[in-house]
């Protein structure tokens, strides 16, 4: 979820749910008004006052959404603010505690268990003060004001006063977050010296970035023809003085921040198991990404095994070309073969729109409800493309007007192999993110909480199952492209292995890039930025295949209860037209279906 800036909405929400779980938005007045139980409290009052409070926790996506009230805000992360927010959600435990689960059913029994669910983790997440490190290998808090500039279409003068409101805040958000960051130094909570090093280099780009190229000027690029160009001359004037006497300094003072001080007590160890009650944190980490109880040890055998297993499918390809080496010579195979690779940036991005297009001929036959908003292919901006992923979604807005993108890594052309982007067009296209996540902004019904509500498991388990749900039209018509398929599969099955090792093993990072090396046959430069993104980011690289191996058991259960009675559209629509949800929710979700469809079975 990408927009020109790079910062991913699927990263920013993680990055706010693993590093603060939210935040009371900064300029703004406080809500307080979480008022303790009524006689008269019920679910429909917990909710709405829940959401009204969740609204508050992140401003920018609120404002990206039409709220008018956020859209001169910026997230707060002070620990005042993280103290107010901790005795909202307290009050909210009391308020559901107090109530009667027994008698609720339906949508209030579900979002009853999604706030207790959500509510609990922020809560815990406060004995750790995670917002000490707001930034991972890719992605942080200096790529906000990018994001927001993205997704802020100015559609009148009103419109245009908010946001110059919004960019005089700058240097306040800034300088909050330098302030979480010294507390992080002081206490011991930093991220270690090889992230630094790239979040440096990231921050000092911007703070070099000619002030007429800076990204909060872009919104000035919407205002409406129709608009008196002197008013506009006057609106896009004040946002350049704005960068030149506020924004600029705080970039300048951030970039001093990074070399002077963040950089040399940033840490030489990798996992978070070294951190202050690090290993405590990794525990809560993996509770929270993978939305299970399961123990670090347990996922990392469970990533052998998955590992074994698909070395085992890997194999039944290279013999199906009637290859005669080894696993590494057949990698160094399709690595050097130019049939596999584009030369242009464009050619790249033909291939992955003819993909998309190719997968939404046949999305009607696969799922039942598809949202109405559209999607692009887009580029990964150029800026940011050298330390970035192979490519990512951005969430489009259908209250702004703006479609989805799926964003397409296009430097680096000879390690960009073509046997791998079914599979990226799938996962973070469709009927991958695109729809998951455009479905669930368009759910008008549910609570804004609930269409918000992003967790890894869920999200990047549906993106993942997705990868093998396109094998049923054709996607992968070669051997290659289904060793290409199973590489990016194996790929998240070693994530299992490589999170566990770094964080709770000890492992260090020449160990990790093994497993990706000796297992995929993913290009050099994506190992060394994905093994980066993973030593940065605790506990977020297990979702993936815990998600989808969760939605591909739920799927054989079904399949086998109900037989021809089955229906493939039917099960997707299931798993998805409730929005995202913790997995033991979707697992008693589908349970329940099946008992009630079993008579369909013959």
């Amino acid at each position: 979820m990408r927009n020109q800036n790079g910062i991913s909405a699927r990263g920013r929400l993680a990055r706010l749910k693993s590093m603060a779980l939210g935040s009371v938005a900064l300029g703004s007045m406080v809500l307080l008004g979480v008022p303790g139980a009524a006689l008269a409290d019920d679910i429909g009052h917990i909710v709405r006052d829940y959401d009204a409070f969740t609204t508050t926790l992140d401003p920018v996506s609120a404002a990206s959404r039409g709220d008018q009230a956020a859209a001169e805000l910026w997230p707060d992360d002070s620990p005042k603010a993280e103290q107010t927010r901790l005795a909202q959600r307290l009050a909210f435990r009391d308020r559901l505690a107090a109530l009667d689960q027994k008698a609720l059913h339906g949508e209030d029994l579900l979002n009853a268990r999604l706030i207790i669910w959500e509510n609990d983790l922020a809560i815990e997440s406060q004995k750790f003060d995670p917002s000490r490190m707001p930034f991972t290998s890719d992605e942080g808090f200096y790529q906000e004001i990018g994001y927001a500039a993205d997704n802020t279409p100015l559609h009148s003068e009103a419109d245009a006063r908010h946001w110059l409101v919004r960019m005089n805040r700058i240097p306040d958000f800034n300088a909050q977050q330098i302030a979480n960051m010294r507390r992080g130094i002081r206490t011991g909570f930093v991220q270690p010296r090889l992230i630094a090093d790239i979040a440096a280099h990231t921050v000092q780009a911007q703070a070099d970035l000619p002030e007429r190229e800076n990204p909060a000027l872009r919104p000035f690029d919407s205002l409406p023809s129709t608009m008196p160009a002197a008013t506009r001359h006057e609106l896009r004037a004040q946002g350049e003085r704005i960068v030149h006497e506020r924004i600029k300094p705080s970039e300048k003072a951030l970039a001093v921040f990074f070399a002077k001080e963040y950089l040399p007590a940033s840490r030489s160890t990798l996992g978070a198991s070294s951190l202050p009650d690090g290993r405590a944190y990794y525990v809560y980490l993996v509770q929270q990404e993978t939305t299970t109880t399961l123990s670090p040890d347990q996922i990392f055998a469970l990533g052998q095994s998955e590992i074994a297993r698909i070395h085992r499918e890997m194999q039944r390809q290279m013999d199906a070309v009637g290859f005669k080496g080894d696993f590494k010579a057949f990698v160094a195979h399709m690595k050097a073969d130019p049939q596999f690779y584009v030369t242009t940036r464009l050619a790249l991005l033909e291939k992955a729109s003819f993909l998309a297009k190719k997968i939404d001929n046949e999305l009607p036959r696969l799922i039942g409800k598809l949202p109405r908003l559209t999607y692009g292919v887009r580029e990964v901006p150029r800026a940011i493309e050298e330390g970035y992923t192979t490519g990512r979604y951005d969430p489009g807005s259908p209250a702004l007007g703006i479609s989805g993108g799926l964003m397409i890594n296009t430097s680096h052309l000879d390690q960009r192999p073509l046997y791998e982007l079914p599979s990226l067009v799938a996962h973070e296209g469709v009927p991958g993110h695109h729809i998951q996540i455009a479905l669930a902004q368009e759910m008008t019904d549910l609570p804004g909480f609930r269409r918000d509500y992003a967790t890894t498991a869920f999200v990047e388990g549906w993106a993942l199952y997705s990868e093998q749900m396109v094998s049923e039209i054709a996607l992968y018509p070669t051997p290659y492209e289904r060793f290409g398929q199973l590489s990016m599969e194996m790929w998240r099955a070693c994530r299992l292995v490589m999170d566990v090792g770094i964080h709770w093993k000890n492992w260090t990072r020449e160990e990790a890039l093994s497993c990706l090396r000796d297992n995929t046959a993913l290009a050099e430069k994506n190992i060394q930025n994905e093994t980066n993104r993973y030593i940065s980011w605790p506990g977020q690289a297990l979702g993936y295949k815990i998600g989808e191996m969760t939605i591909l058991d739920l799927r054989h259960q079904a399949e086998k209860a109900l037989g021809t009675g089955f229906d493939e559209r039917r099960f997707h629509d299931l798993v998805l037209d409730e929005g995202a949800m913790p997995l033991d929710l979707l697992r008693q979700r589908v349970q329940d279906w099946i008992a009630e469809n079993r008579h369909a079975k013959p």
